[in-house]
């Protein structure tokens, strides 16, 4: 579970990378530059659901909580 979840923050930054390099090549690569924000979004709402679900199903525990 966590290799999943650090494989998905890895994904958004990556996505966001992706972003700023379409975002400074120059207006014509404007398609690109909203896909890649369209995938972090995507990629972020499924990181969610999954911390939400891994906790539901007691796949993960919070730490530090008394």
């Amino acid at each position: 579970m966590q290799f999943l979840i650090v494989a998905l923050l890895i994904a958004i930054i990556g996505s966001l990378g992706h972003a700023l390099f379409s975002m400074s090549s120059g207006p014509d690569r404007a398609q690109q530059m909203a896909q890649a924000l369209t995938v972090r979004i995507s990629v972020s709402v499924a990181l969610f659901a999954l911390i939400l679900a891994g906790y539901h199903f007691g796949w993960i525990e919070p730490h530090g909580i008394h």
